[in-house]
């Protein structure tokens, strides 16, 4: 009875069973703890999370059902504004990401937040939602773009029927999947939706399957299944035409993209040509960009200031109330990242000859040792990397260690003893063979195993490979490096199996002091060609030594590995 209208659950209890730790949730409660004694039956208060949130303040979710367009009965979450009657609201819709998740009953923080600021807020469970059963997850197979966005349209129309959404202060906003679901409401119902906010939102369906690597081939085949099969005609003139890009002339709904720099699966180039076509046709558009952030927001100041852009966005769109003001870091941060507009212009391509660039220097034989980082959200893991260079067989073979807590990783590169170019790529967890191919200027062959078993590999590579893997640094060195020098070079992308372009430049010389000495070097950058991965290298100019690194790993949520010679 002291909780009824709540949901709770045991978390752990003593050897004899005596005493639990018993939490309690609520959509207006989002956790208190309690110990119960089984003996005396009796609860005693602990703690509770967020304890600075009034609860007295909090929307409730009430959970509703209506019919989409061909009759199928959707389930959702409906929070209203507290204190204020629900007619002729401005409404948020919400759609989950995934898309096969869900929405549960309990505390959101998102919906309140909008509900705190005057709107009605719809969460949708469309077809190809988890939860429900198997009938409504497959009755969304092949309906991305289709009937899965027709259950939020139909949501939106049955708010409006009921009196709670006034028509023309409608907007939507998402992240993932449901950024999608954002970016196909403005695409494809643009009359629908008066504003719209897309996090990570995919644009292009057919670069988002291609981002999930060959080797997940269990994934892959239920991807295909889910959405369209990538690799026939048929699947992709499926994905293209329920592309938002593909509709992208035909947006004129407000929007602001909010897009992380180190976005493995969403393009950044896909998100600036949403930005470009509407800004082009004189449509309003914002744009927020984190250059500290992956696929969506994860860093407190980031998504802060991200919702002080997206409270007052749809405040001027839907009429709805903002918070004037806020920290002083957040509002610091916000216009840090807060792009404008006008000045988006889209990357050219990197254009790479066949044949790779010539060194003028050898590498050094020798052992280099150097202390790493690993950052990520706030944490830090520290790292032991070696580097051996030596002469082989007529060859340059290179070798990287990473002592790691599973032990160590030794990925092994075997380079062309005049051009440097890479010949054979082997690394070891262990014991364990994981990756194990040979090179020539046309096609890479061998084997992988990612976790689900030997994988047959053959890629064409249409030219030599070059600065990839082990030894890349100090061929790099090897080049005549000066300031204003630049080239281009091929490397490959094993978990992807794609040739990718990396523009190097020389972006300066900078005095660089780590355990090893004070060094004067250039510092050189590297950048991906459609890819998030960047890199920099400080090269010793006496030595030609590598003697820092800093690489931005895209596929790590945008971690940043740090290394520095030691010795």
């Amino acid at each position: 009875k002291k909780f009824a209208g709540k949901d709770y659950a045991v978390g752990s209890r003593t050897l004899d069973e005596k005493r639990w730790l018993v939490t309690v949730t609520a959509d207006t409660e989002p956790g208190e703890t309690y110990l119960f004694d089984r003996s005396t039956r009796k609860l005693t208060f602990q703690y509770k999370v967020r304890e600075k949130l009034p609860r007295e303040s909090l929307a409730s979710m009430k959970s509703i059902r209506y019919q989409s367009s061909d009759g199928m009965e959707i389930p959702a979450y409906l929070s209203l504004p507290k204190g204020v009657p629900a007619k002729n609201l401005p409404t948020v819709v919400f759609p989950h990401g995934g898309p096969w998740g869900r929405d549960g009953w309990g505390f959101n923080p998102w919906p309140q937040f909008f509900a705190n600021r005057g709107y009605a807020v719809l969460q949708p469970n469309f077809r190809g939602s988890a939860g429900y059963g198997k009938k409504l997850l497959n009755a969304g197979n092949g309906e991305w773009g289709r009937k899965m966005q027709d259950d939020i349209t139909w949501g939106v129309k049955y708010l409006e029927a009921q009196g709670i959404a006034d028509p023309k202060r409608v907007g939507i906003m998402g992240i993932s999947y449901g950024g999608y679901a954002t970016l196909a409401g403005v695409a494809f119902t643009p009359d629908l939706y008066k504003a719209a906010v897309d996090v990570a939102g995919p644009a292009n369906l057919i670069t988002l399957l291609e981002a999930t690597p060959p080797y997940w081939e269990a994934q892959r085949k239920i991807l295909f299944a889910r959405m369209a099969d990538l690799d026939t005609k048929e699947g992709q003139a499926w994905l293209k035409e329920r592309s938002p890009l593909t509709a992208a002339d035909k947006i004129k709904t407000p929007l602001m993209v909010v897009q992380g720099a180190n976005d493995p699966r969403v393009n950044r180039r896909e998100a600036e040509q949403i930005v470009i076509a509407l800004r082009d046709r004189g449509f309003p558009v914002e744009y927020l960009l984190a250059p500290d952030e992956g696929h969506g927001y994860v860093r407190p100041v980031n998504n802060m200031a991200m919702l002080m852009a997206a409270e007052k966005f749809f405040a001027g769109h839907l009429d709805g109330r903002y918070q004037e003001g806020g920290t002083p870091e957040v509002v610091a941060r916000l216009k840090e990242i807060a792009v404008d507009p006008k000045t988006v212009v889209l990357s050219k391509k990197v254009e790479v000859a066949s044949s790779a660039p010539q060194p003028v220097a050898m590498p050094q034989p020798g052992t280099y040792k150097y202390k790493a980082s690993l950052a990520l959200g706030g944490q830090q893991m520290s790292l032991n990397l070696s580097t051996t260079v030596k002469e082989d067989d007529g060859n340059w073979v290179v070798t990287d260690v990473a002592e790691t807590p599973a032990g160590p990783a030794n990925d092994i590169a075997t380079l062309d003893k005049s051009s440097l170019v890479v010949r054979k790529r082997e690394v070891k967890q262990g014991q364990t063979t994981v990756i194990s191919v040979d090179f020539t200027d046309a096609k890479a062959t061998g084997t992988l195993n990612m976790g689900a078993g030997p994988m047959n590999v053959s890629i064409n590579l249409d030219g030599a490979l070059f600065a990839d893997g082990p030894g890349g640094p100090e061929v790099i060195g090897c080049l005549p490096l000066a300031e204003g020098y630049s080239t281009t070079f091929r490397n490959l992308d094993l978990q992807k199996q794609k040739v990718r372009a990396v523009q190097l430049k020389v972006a300066g010389s900078e005095k660089v002091t780590v355990p090893a000495g004070t060094f004067d070097t250039y510092r050189v950058e590297l950048s991906s060609d459609g890819d998030s991965d960047k890199a920099t290298i400080w090269i010793a100019k006496e030595t030609r030594k590598a003697v820092k690194r800093s690489q931005v790993v895209a596929q790590m949520g945008g971690a940043t590995m740090t290394a520095e010679l030691m010795e």
